[in-house]
């Protein structure tokens, strides 16, 4: 016999009105209707379409797909799986972090100028020090990701600079997690203040290409936290992206989309984080373990990956109430979005005024390395000896997701003509013939074979003594170019890539010699997307601009600062070491590989790999200060055609108590206009834990200040700015005791210190446990 159940009448009442709305026919509708009445509503195959994407298919190329609706926007690289009877639409995805990337663009894209930005890559964003120009940048960004009808764009990239050989360096900001993080917030509240969302990545310690699908990371907590994750922390807690991107490595043996300890207790119970993650493309192994972590959605997703789910879910091996959280959190993001607002996108960027937003934000984060003797900036029409073939020929931006479909590349050559300055044509005649020659003898070759290995750059074209002569005495200054690129899929060599070539030296020393017989200056400018060795070099030539990848407008940008229009004021944010051998990761880059146990997947071979981080927080700067090793070029450097001075510097209190502000006047002491950057460094005292001699927690810029003008600048140190995160207590603790405060120009170049005191020892923060490894590392210690 069945129970009966007697219902109140008004109850009865409201169940059946209810009911009767949300019939089917009737069902609750996005937008309108709360997401939890959308997902009860829902079946199994709804809410399993939900966190995987439609499948990767491109022109020619399927390779598996869960949705046959047409793409809202063509050749991009993903979209999600639309379900009507909800009106929840498909939402677009596309690469990269220097600007909209598409797989392919159609003719009509073509007609009408459909192109993008290619902006400064992250690198030289982070040379500014200047989070208001990032800042900017992004916004412009973020107006051409709304113009052209797109949801999501899959950037920032915001990994450390872990060692120079990492071929994504260039997408990537810094060595320095607060620069990192710092220049990350930037331009996502920059590119998100448009009404887009930006994709914070890769989550985390992306730190090389090498076997990236499958290399484990072996990190200590303590260099995670401080290191590898702050600079992720400090983007998320300014900023609120709305996707993160989970990476394709594993940390200490998970793979971070399947790791509950990174995805859930760090990023969301410890730091906050309020949108969806989603995966690298193909990342990952284990769908049901990547949705139990909280990795919210599958990219670009494929058949295999809704099986999976679902029979998990009919099993009960994944509770239905874990899919439903990753459900709730992917379509509450999906609610902000453009097409989830119904917005009329013009499919139209304006492409000149963002040129120009590239163009400054190039010129002023450039970093003047070397200018001996006043070289520049250089005289108004002077004529031009321009050697190396990417001086008529710039490299933008990285390969891979990180290439842009842009409008045009400005030239080293075609800007200094726009300048006024003469080229000398005879020389750029023979240069231009052999870049025409090259490619035609080497055509690219397939679409995703360029991608993941591109077609080499032509070699350099070989100078002789006689011709260097003669343009010696034709004309008045002479510029070496050098050109560098990398990108997705593989790291970078030592020969001929962090190393000169044999042309590139040859070419160096036969300009050098000829045109310093003539008493003429000889002007080197580094295009390039990493670091590379300059010891070789830098003591032939008279002066060095490190242009970085520039973008679209690098040409114009790097005449800019030669010209004097633009007072360089980029200061480096990665160091320049003095040897390969000298980096503290450079004994266990890129790790070893275990080719015996390779897989094949369906992105191709994987050999399990693994690396130890023996370095632990001594990365970039924290090393070489710490243990004294002389680099080429600090972390921090950077020259201006005018001087600067620093004085009064000020703490608010000579006891630390919840924060401490921290104060400086800097003062144009010289004969040009300029921007100087002041950077805070601060030594803790010694303690339980080893620490680095000196840590960055402070930066900021300067207005353009005219000579004799002053500006005061202000920092603020919090208790967090005192801490070191102490694995035995999953805590960051303040230790009591003497803190120097130190004001430079750079991390050597100390200009002014004064110290306060903390009384007691403090702790800062409680975290949770979490990514432990399970072996023991042999971390490299200071012994101070």
């Amino acid at each position: 016999m069945k129970k009966l159940v007697f219902v109140p009448l008004a109850a009865a009442a409201l169940l059946f009105i209810g009911q009767s709305v949300f019939a089917q026919g009737n069902l609750p509708q996005f937008g309108k209707d709360p997401i939890k009445d959308i997902i009860k509503h829902m079946t199994l195959e709804d809410k399993v379409k939900i966190v995987v994407g439609k499948g990767f298919s491109l022109p020619g190329l399927d390779m598996g797909s869960n949705d046959k609706t047409p793409d809202k926007i063509f050749a991009v690289s993903g979209h999600t799986i639309p379900i009507a009877r909800f009106g929840i639409p498909s939402v677009s995805m596309a690469d990269g972090p220097s600007g909209i990337h598409r797989w392919a663009m159609t003719a009509k894209d073509s007609a009408n100028n459909a192109y993008s930005t290619a902006w400064p890559v992250g690198t030289l964003l982070a040379s500014s020090w200047d989070t208001t120009l990032i800042r900017r940048v992004g916004v412009a960004f973020g107006e051409e990701i709304k113009a052209y009808g797109i949801d999501f764009i899959l950037g920032p990239g915001a990994n450390i600079h872990r060692n120079p050989l990492g071929g994504r360096n260039f997408e990537y900001y810094s060595e320095d997690p607060l620069i990192s993080g710092s220049s990350a917030a930037a331009i996502i509240n920059g590119i998100q203040s448009q009404g887009v969302g930006a994709t914070l990545k890769h989550f985390a310690a992306n730190n090389q290409e090498t076997n990236r699908n499958s290399v484990n990371e072996i990190i200590s907590e303590r260099a995670l936290r401080e290191i590898y994750l702050r600079n992720f922390e400090i983007a998320v807690k300014r900023s609120q992206p709305w996707t993160i991107m989970s990476s394709y490595n594993l940390i200490n043996g998970t793979y971070t989309s399947e790791s509950n300890d990174l995805i859930t207790k760090i990023l969301r119970d410890d730091w906050g984080f309020k949108g969806f993650v989603m995966t690298d493309w193909f990342g990952g192994k284990d769908a049901v373990a990547q949705l139990q972590a909280g990795n919210n959605l599958l990219m670009p997703g494929s058949p295999a990956q809704i099986k999976a789910i679902t029979e998990a879910v009919k099993s009960g091996k994944l509770s239905e109430a874990v899919l439903d959280k990753n459900v709730e959190g992917i379509l509450n993001v999906l609610l902000k979005t453009l097409t989830g607002k119904g917005y009329d996108y013009p499919d139209k960027a304006d492409l000149k005024a963002h040129a120009e937003v590239a163009r400054t934000a190039a010129a002023e984060s450039m970093v003047l390395l070397k200018n001996a003797g006043n070289t520049l900036p250089m005289q108004s029409e002077v004529s031009v000896a321009l050697f190396g073939t990417h001086g008529y020929d710039l490299i933008t931006g990285g390969t891979g997701s990180g290439d842009v479909n842009k409008p045009y590349a400005i030239s080293l050559a075609e800007g200094l003509a726009h300048a006024g300055y003469k080229v000398d044509k005879l020389l750029e005649n023979s240069y231009r013939d052999y870049l025409k020659d090259y490619a035609a003898k080497h055509p690219k070759k397939a679409m995703l074979q360029e991608i993941m290995n591109p077609t080499p750059f032509a070699p350099e074209y070989k100078v002789d003594g006689g011709s260097a002569a003669q343009k010696a005495d034709a004309t008045d200054v002479a510029i070496v170019y050098i050109g560098r690129n990398a990108g997705e899929g593989n790291d970078r060599k030592m020969d001929g890539d962090y190393e000169l070539t044999a042309q590139e030296t040859d070419m160096i020393n036969q300009v050098t010699e000829a045109f310093h017989a003539k008493h003429k200056p000889v002007i080197a400018v580094l295009n390039i997307g990493g670091v590379i060795d300059v010891t070789t070099f830098r003591d032939k030539v008279d002066a060095i601009l490190l242009a970085w990848e520039p973008g679209e407008e690098g040409g114009n940008a790097i005449t800019d600062v030669l010209s004097g229009k633009v007072n360089p004021s980029g200061k480096l944010a990665t160091t320049f070491p003095a040897a390969y051998s000298d980096v503290p990761s450079a004994k266990n880059f890129p790790g070893k590989e275990f080719p015996e146990k390779a897989t094949m997947s369906m992105i191709g071979r994987s050999v399990p790999a693994e690396v130890t981080y023996q370095e632990g927080i001594y990365v970039g700067y924290r090393y070489y200060n710490t243990f004294k090793v002389k680099p080429a070029y600090e972390f921090g450097y950077g020259l201006s055609y005018t001087n600067f001075s620093y004085s009064k510097l000020t703490l608010s209190s000579p006891a630390f108590s919840e924060k401490l502000t921290v104060s400086v006047t800097i003062t144009n002491i010289g004969s040009k206009a300029g921007k100087e950057v002041a950077e805070l460094y601060l030594s803790a005292p010694k303690g339980k834990l080893d620490k680095p001699s000196e840590e960055l927690k402070g930066f900021a810029k300067t207005k353009l200040l005219k000579p004799g003008e002053s500006q005061t600048l202000t920092f603020t140190l919090d208790a967090k700015a005192l801490a070191s995160f102490n694995t035995a207590q999953s805590a960051w603790v303040a230790d009591a005791g003497e803190y120097k405060v130190t004001i430079g120009a750079s991390s050597e170049n100390i200009k002014l210190a004064k110290s306060f005191k903390l009384v007691k020892t403090i702790i800062v923060e409680k975290d949770h446990k979490a990514l432990a490894p399970t072996v023991n590392i042999d971390e490299l210690k200071s012994n101070n």
